[in-house]
């Protein structure tokens, strides 16, 4: 439920008042993400304060617990409403956060479109090819690049006789 700002300056102090003015219309897009960040913890605080004495005159209402404080007021209504108003304007904090979120995802999203296509109009025009080792003349030989090995004979025919042993000796293992 929404209250008018007479509401709200009469059941407010100097301070809490100059809080909730600037979560209303125009000077809430005046705040930058940090200062809406501080806004919302601050204002979390005194909306948990007031429920806290909301519940502590409910309390008190039912005869569960003693009066605490002498300038408590007299009935739950006041305190209920602060807390509303608090939670009205963390309300409020809230949704313009998740505005300003968006807004920069959907700015992020318009930049990654934007480098994306400039990729796909780059991708459409192919690169003259350089010219290399057989361009003109018809295919060439190349040499190879691969490097030689050259084993000695005699090396070739032992490592054939020892897998041959590795081997006997594997098939004359038992099952």
């Amino acid at each position: 439920m929404s209250m008018s700002a007479k509401t709200e300056r009469a059941l407010l102090n100097s301070d809490e008042i100059a809080v909730l003015r600037s979560t209303h219309h125009p000077e809430i897009y005046d705040l930058s993400r940090k200062e809406l960040t501080e806004l919302q913890t601050r204002l979390r605080d005194m909306r948990d304060k007031a429920r806290t004495l909301t519940r502590q005159k409910q309390r008190e209402t039912r005869g569960k617990s003693e009066p605490r404080g002498k300038s408590f007021p007299g009935s739950v209504e006041q305190p209920q409403r602060r807390k509303q108003l608090f939670a009205a304007a963390l309300k409020r904090v809230k949704k313009e956060l998740s505005r300003l979120s968006k807004l920069e995802a959907r700015m992020e999203h318009v930049e990654a479109a934007h480098k994306a296509l400039a990729q796909r109009r780059a991708s459409n025009f192919k690169p003259a090819i350089p010219a290399s080792r057989t361009s003109g003349t018809g295919m060439q030989s190349q040499e190879s690049v691969r490097r030689r090995r050259v084993l000695p004979r005699g090396k070739v025919g032992s490592v054939l006789k020892q897998n041959k042993i590795a081997q006997a000796a594997r098939d004359a293992r038992p099952q």
